[in-house]
């Protein structure tokens, strides 16, 4: 599941947990997106009560499901055909293509300008516009869990992916001019989670050990923030996410406790914050930092959460991000039990979040046991039921417009060596919701059901 980059679910095509096969958040987290062994829904996230279902889909044995930002346009991989991935224009019901590739699709990121399919020794970076192969990235390092992110800013179109297996190292690559920018020695042990800011200015990542949360300027991957969630276990972060402003940073694990950090320029970049205590106490660290071992002085520098949330239960796999619904600040968690959890979050104070709402969007097997009257006390009204084909088809589609934006390689030229997929194109193009903000895609020329694609 992600947004915030990470999945609630399969971290592949193995097989699915019971209800829950995959979830993400869209790059903005106005929407939800659910697979399940019946299909796939989307959920609108604009009301903290309600929970509207806008789509659903049955499709089977879904493990991803991405949708770019509040278009029409939506990935979805299954585990029957776990190598080939599907785009859809789902208000239209209809296929736009579909692509296979030479091994298990781990993972599919989204832009208004890239679309980037991770493989476990590979990566291939599409362009959005008509879907055309750009660049194959080949012999990246084995990245089992599909480890990847892609800023949502498409004017800094930044892919971040391990850059080894045994320590964490990151390899930050421009999919916009299609080159590598820089190689960030982020941590001691394998990655575990990444992140940008919704401007790509900023990256945070975290190990395997889950103790240690850093922050990363882009592109020059200068150290800015570290954050320490925990010293006495190591834990298995599932998912970091930045707010829409950038100030705020929450991670959640396998542990009961969302952490946010606040992003205040402290220690290590050397800039001046606000005028308070945590500044002071910061400065006086960074002035002692000379006279005190290198160690040390690593953990002065480190702040504790600024905000925290307890969820209902833990060792359930999560991911969260951070949203603004109904005009206030808040922290979305969906786990892999079906539940979505939102809290309200105090941008000034901090402290513990209040739980909000939960939202059961289904029961999986192994909780249909009864529940606390404490959990019955907290439990919404079912989500709304999701529109019929037939509704769904009949809503109105934005009039096309002629502005796209710039691609690159439009006629599709990939480097010497590569892999062009057999694909051809209509010059008609697919109406999204939003022309005026997301580039057409145009049709494939076989019809309705898309062009199969070699494997690359």
């Amino acid at each position: 599941m992600e947004t915030a980059e990470g999945s609630v679910g399969t971290s592949g095509p193995s097989g699915l947990a019971p209800g829950l096969g995959c979830a993400s958040f869209n790059q903005d987290s106005t929407s939800l997106a659910v697979g399940t062994g019946m299909g796939y829904k989307l959920y609108s996230l604009t009301s903290v009560e309600k929970l509207d279902c806008i789509h659903e889909s049955d499709s089977p044995d879904v493990f991803i499901v991405e949708r770019l930002f509040s278009s029409s346009l939506v990935v979805v991989v299954s585990t029957a055909l776990p190598r080939r991935m599907n785009v859809y224009h789902f208000k239209k019901g209809t296929e736009i293509c579909n692509y296979s590739y030479s091994h298990d699709i781990l993972a599919v990121r989204l832009n208004r300008q890239r679309l980037v399919v991770c493989l476990e020794e590979s990566i291939y970076i599409h362009n959005i516009k008509d879907m055309k192969l750009l660049k194959t990235l080949l012999n990246t390092p084995s990245n089992p869990s599909g480890l990847c992110a892609l800023s949502v800013n498409h004017s800094n179109s930044y892919l971040a992916h391990p850059g080894s297996a045994t320590i964490g190292e990151i390899v930050v690559y421009d999919a916009n001019i299609l080159s590598t920018v820089t190689m960030i020695p982020a941590h001691d042990t394998p990655l575990a989670a990444l992140a940008f800011n919704a401007q790509g200015t900023r990256l945070a990542s975290a190990s395997e050990r889950g103790t240690v949360i850093r922050v990363f300027s882009i592109p020059d991957g200068q150290r800015l923030f570290e954050f320490r969630r925990g010293m006495k276990r190591y834990v298995n972060i599932s998912s970091l996410s930045f707010s829409p402003d950038g100030q705020f940073l929450c991670t959640s694990s396998n542990t009961e406790t969302v952490h946010i950090f606040k992003l205040e320029q402290l220690g290590i970049t050397g800039e001046e914050a606000s005028p308070t205590w945590t500044a002071y106490v910061g400065k006086m660290f960074s002035a002692a930092s000379s006279y005190l071992p290198t160690g040390v002085t690593g953990m002065m520098s480190q702040d504790r959460a600024f905000a925290t949330a307890h969820l209902l239960a833990m060792g359930r796999r999560n991911i969260c991000t951070l949203a603004v619904i109904q005009k206030l600040p808040r922290l979305l968690v969906m786990s892999a039990d079906g539940q979505l959890l939102i809290y309200n979050v105090d941008p000034q104070e901090g402290g513990e979040c209040t739980l909000a709402h939960k939202h059961r969007l289904f029961c999986c097997d192994e909780d249909s046991g009864e529940e606390t009257e404490s959990e019955r006390s907290n439990l919404n009204t079912p989500p709304s039921a999701c529109p019929s084909y037939a509704a769904t088809a009949a809503l109105p589609t934005a009039v096309p417009v002629t502005t796209t934006l710039t691609g690159y390689s439009e006629d599709g030229g990939a480097k010497k060596g590569e892999v062009i997929p057999e694909h051809e194109f209509a010059a008609g193009p697919v109406c999204l919701d939003d022309e005026n903000e997301f580039p057409p895609i145009n049709w494939c020329r076989d019809g309705s059901r898309g062009g199969g694609a070699r494997r690359s």
